[in-house]
């Protein structure tokens, strides 16, 4: 059964219920397949707020956009999942031509699995003996199900050896040297030197098999194109140096990963450098906030700002709230606070309000601050709004708004609700 498959059929026969936000209270009992074909309306049709929704056509949009991206570049494109952890979403991406999924942690590792994904990108070092041991069973049970995850230390692989070894894992795990972006980045091997020993430990391991090499350029200290560049082309020079050295004559095809949401450009630019090497190369892409966008900080970075002529990603969420006190003429408050929202990097950006089935733009309202369930709002005299007001805000860092929510309309440019994306935090 196809991953689309799968996801549709667990998902049309849950049942709606007091865990998911925002649906409304007398769709009680019913499945969500049963709900979706209803086709309600978002604003008319008992959904309550607060209410995060998702544009059908944004959405679209932003698949299709990064599905030409990377054909025009000769990128395979593994999509960071953990921006969503939506099932549904991952087998629209890999409808689009994605080579596969990458993901964080063990546990959704686990969820993409049980959607029938077979190619898994895992852009961490994995050293857990219980997730080792379910990894093992799981390659041993599926000759199709490719897996893939970073190595950055000698230590690492020594766990690894010893764990899947303890679990007679009868398939070796492909692994790709972690390159750091830098002194002051997040994981990966500092110098080339160390990542030629990690390699030397893999060579020496049974249990693993050496396929590439990998890292993530947002990390690269006081980013800029430059600097993102440089450290791309030691990527690219590493890789080359492992083909010298004869670590890859029996694969297929050598690894080389790597694309946040912000330089992904710079990405293509360098790997498009790769010189002819003893295997062929897959250029892997993870790039992963691109399929809903956001309106503060990808909306900024997003690579398509340097690149107008490749097009333009749209945000494709909205979430409304309720005014519920108009206490002053300078202040006012709705029901959505840091539990619906996110706010790790920017607030949310009042866009419109709705009254009487008009909407209008969010003249003069500023959104300063959240707490646990309100929002604050400042109005200047030019805002008109009342208590009952709906505000529709668009949001930022598109990572920490999908895990406040387990069930999301995606709601048509009129307000019909389409279908409902699930979420598996």
């Amino acid at each position: 059964m196809a991953a689309d498959d799968v996801v549709d059929t667990a998902l049309a026969d849950e049942r709606v219920d007091h865990r998911f936000k925002g649906l409304p209270p007398d769709a009680e009992g019913l499945t969500v397949g049963e709900l979706t074909a209803q086709r309600r309306n978002l604003f008319t049709g008992g959904f309550t707020t607060p209410v995060l929704a998702l544009s059908a056509e944004r959405l679209e949009h932003n698949l299709a956009l990064m599905e030409t991206y990377a054909e025009r570049h000769g990128l395979a494109f593994a999509p960071h999942g953990k921006t969503s952890m939506a099932p549904q979403l991952f087998a629209r991406q890999l409808e689009r031509g994605a080579w596969g999924i990458t993901l964080a942690v063990p546990h959704q590792v686990r969820v993409a699995r049980k959607f029938g994904v077979e190619r898994i990108f895992l852009a961490n070092e994995l050293v857990d003996a219980a997730a080792l041991r379910w990894l093992a069973g799981e390659l041993d049970a599926d000759s199709s199900f490719r897996f893939v995850c970073y190595v950055d230390s000698v230590r690492g692989v020594e766990l690894m050896h010893a764990a899947l070894g303890e679990a007679g894992a009868s398939r070796p795990v492909d692994v790709v040297v972690e390159l750091a972006a830098g002194d002051g980045a997040r994981t990966g091997a500092r110098t080339e030197a160390e990542c030629f020993d990690i390699a030397n430990a893999v060579a020496a391991a049974d249990t693993l098999r050496l396929v590439g090499v990998a890292g993530y350029e947002g990390e690269v200290p006081e980013a800029s194109s430059e600097t993102v560049t440089a450290w791309l082309r030691r990527l690219v020079a590493l890789l080359a140096d492992f083909d010298k050295s004869g670590w890859f004559a029996d694969l297929p095809e050598v690894v080389v990963s790597a694309g946040g949401s912000a330089w992904f450009d710079a990405v293509a630019a360098v790997f498009a450098e790769i010189p002819e090497l003893s295997r062929p190369v897959l250029k892997l892409l993870r790039s992963g906030a691109y399929v809903s966008h956001d309106d503060g900080h990808y909306k900024h970075l997003t690579p398509f700002n340097r690149v107008p002529e490749e097009g333009a990603l749209e945000p494709a969420f909205r979430l409304w709230a309720q005014v519920v006190s108009r206490p002053s003429a300078e202040q006012a408050f709705t029901n959505a606070g840091k539990r619906d929202a996110a706010y790790d990097l920017d607030l949310p950006e009042a866009q419109v309000v709705r009254r009487d089935g008009v909407e209008r733009a969010a003249t003069g309202i500023t959104v300063t601050g959240l707490s646990d369930q309100h929002g604050w709002l400042r109005t200047s005299p030019e805002a008109d709004l009342a208590v009952g007001d709906w505000v529709g805000m668009g949001l930022s860092h598109p990572c920490t708004a999908f895990d406040k929510w387990q069930l999301i309309p995606v709601v048509e440019g009129d307000g019909t609700v389409s279908s409902y994306v699930r979420t598996y935090f």
